[in-house]
This record gives structure tokens, C-alpha cells and sequence, in this order.
């Protein structure tokens, strides 16, 4: 194939490539912005649901969080946050309503905390 045949091919397909890339529309990414603070509404230990009166669990907007003296960085991966830091990394279930439910194992076995952002919507002083 000589360089006229390979430019002559190139003239051909460069009219479809562009017609083509006009027609189908740019994929848009859906991010979710999960920054803010979140109180404890429950929390379940061995199965039992228990009244939480644990810190408050902060997502910054820069990418870093606060938990129970706790600091690192999140990532929002899918359905999932990633909470991390040097030596430990962990993930928590993003769910409908503005909650985020953290599962692990502790010292009194399994542990399920739920922390529920509140948002006040403008005009409105109550937390919903």
C-alpha cells in the first residue's frame, strides 16, 4: 500500500468519522456528591438495633473525612464510599435518603452503623 492509496482511504473515512461523532451524543458521567455530615440514627450489633450516640461521620468536599478521631480521604466508587488512610481502608453502602450504612467487625462482633445526612431546605428551618 503506497502513501497515495493510504491518503485517498483516509479521505474517504474522514467525512463518516466526523458525521459520526456529531451524531452520537457525548456520554455525560454522573458523579455523586456525598459531602456533608452525617449523624448516627442506628446502629445494630449481633443483630440487636440500639440507639446511636456516635460522632458524627464528616465527608468533606475536598476529599478527606472525620470520624471518631479518625482521618483520611474518601473516594465515591459506584454504590460504595471508600474511606482510607495510611494503614486501614474500609467502605460504606451509599443508600436512598441520603444514608450511609458502615459494616465491620469490632470488638463486639459484627457492627452495622447507619448515618443519615440531614438537609434544610431553604425557607424551612426544620432538618428533614
Amino acid at each position: 500500500m503506497g502513501p497515495v492509496r493510504v491518503a485517498s482511504c483516509l479521505q474517504r473515512a474522514l467525512p463518516l468519522a466526523t458525521f459520526l461523532l456529531v451524531l452520537i451524543p457525548p456520554a455525560s458521567a454522573q458523579t455523586t456528591d456525598v459531602s456533608g455530615r452525617y449523624q448516627c440514627t442506628q446502629a445494630k450489633i449481633k443483630g440487636k438495633v440500639i440507639a446511636c450516640t456516635a460522632a458524627p461521620l464528616i465527608l468533606k468536599t475536598d476529599g478527606h473525612f472525620e470520624l471518631r478521631g479518625w482521618e483520611g480521604s474518601y473516594l465515591v466508587n459506584g454504590q460504595w464510599v471508600e474511606l482510607s488512610d495510611s494503614l486501614v481502608k474500609t467502605r460504606a453502602k451509599i443508600e436512598p435518603g441520603h444514608k450511609i450504612v458502615l459494616r465491620y467487625y469490632g470488638k463486639h462482633g459484627f457492627v452495622e452503623m447507619t448515618y443519615e445526612r440531614r438537609v434544610v431546605e431553604l425557607g424551612k428551618t426544620a432538618l428533614s
